[in-house]
């Protein structure tokens, strides 16, 4: 196994193993902070974060069972089940998204897969976003090699589709679609030449084996994917996963700078469960290699951390993103406070 200083080079691998990437979780934290961020530097401006913004274009009603999912109709979670959002509304939420200071839209729908009647109004939704100067990127569920094709022929930019865990921790999780089938939708989105937008979750009752195993997995893609989200888990009542125990920290910060080390391209995102963070644990993040995050004060179905409290945290840390708002009244709040 090569010793960890050798990580610090950011090489671009697809040889790394499950045991390798399993003993960062064993290193001294300072080591692993260390080497992370020297990758981190390598590839990106450390104190520059990139702004998405996440809207749920259809909710509840899903038929799939994933254990952590309040928008399965499995499990009586108060989501309603609520048809597509109409064109108005995608493009209000563009809008507002580009005030914000976002660079991409995410629109998300609560499908086990696509239908072939609804790609005409995704596309008009694809060609809404673009046209307000944002990158689009959606999650719908599986995809068909035709319909990824379809999809980038209306300029959509990433496909979102996660493997939330390790192979052999995913039957734990979901039952209704296989590890397989979702390989499968992100090598057709990568054939169709779509960005993949591809990570995981924590705080499942997996092992830190298990975290290794999904990152070796996400690195054995050629390319590797060029965004990776990473999710903490949030316990919804209703959900099987609800009374699952709190996960220390500073697995999330360890799992943050494996991800760097592994994929030191690529785009790590602070995902769901931010709100679960304090502030000292997201500038551990930061620093170890995570440079994109939700902005928005609601994800699909989960609270996110206060626009206002996300602009305080920038400043204090001295951070900035992509494309921030430059009116000086949407930081009034912030001078109030300082």
């Amino acid at each position: 196994m090569k010793h960890w200083k050798e990580w610090s080079k950011g090489h671009i691998r697809h040889d790394w193993t499950t045991e390798e990437i399993a003993s960062m979780w064993r290193m001294p934290i300072n080591d692993l902070l260390f080497s992370a961020h020297q990758v981190h530097r390598q590839y990106f401006n450390p104190n520059q974060i990139q702004i998405s913004t996440l809207v749920n274009i259809k909710s509840g009603g899903c038929p799939e069972d994933c254990a952590y999912c309040p928008q399965s109709a499995r499990y009586q979670t108060g989501v309603d089940n609520q048809p597509l959002m109409a064109i108005g509304e995608v493009e209000a939420a563009a809008s507002a998204a580009k005030a914000q200071g976002a660079t991409r839209l995410c629109l998300g729908a609560a499908w086990r897969s696509v239908k072939d009647r609804d790609l005409p109004v995704l596309a008009r939704m694809i060609e809404t976003v673009r046209s307000h100067g944002l990158e689009c990127c959606m999650t719908l569920g599986m995809l068909t090699h035709d319909q990824a094709n379809a999809l980038a022929a209306a300029g959509l930019d990433y496909y979102n589709h996660n493997l939330d865990t390790s192979a052999d921790h995913y039957t734990t999780i979901i039952t209704t679609r296989t590890y397989e089938q979702r390989l499968q939708t992100i090598e057709n989105v990568r054939d169709a030449g779509m960005k993949v937008c591809c990570g995981g979750i924590i705080g499942m009752g997996e092992k830190s084996l298990d975290r290794a195993g999904l990152l070796v997995r996400l690195a054995t893609f050629t390319p590797h994917p060029e965004s990776v989200p990473i999710n903490q888990l949030v316990r919804v009542e209703g959900t099987p996963l609800h009374q699952s125990p709190d996960i220390d920290p500073f697995d999330v910060v360890r799992t943050i700078a494996a991800a760097r080390i592994v994929l030191p391209s690529a785009r790590v995102r602070l995902s769901a469960g931010r709100r679960q963070m304090d502030d000292s644990t997201q500038a551990l993040c930061f620093f170890a290699g995570a440079n994109s995050l939700f902005y928005g004060d609601k994800l699909l179905t989960t609270e996110n951390p206060e626009q206002a409290q996300d602009r305080l945290l920038f400043q204090r840390l001295g951070l900035e993103a992509e494309s921030m708002p430059t009116d000086e009244s949407l930081y009034a709040s912030i001078d109030a406070t300082v």
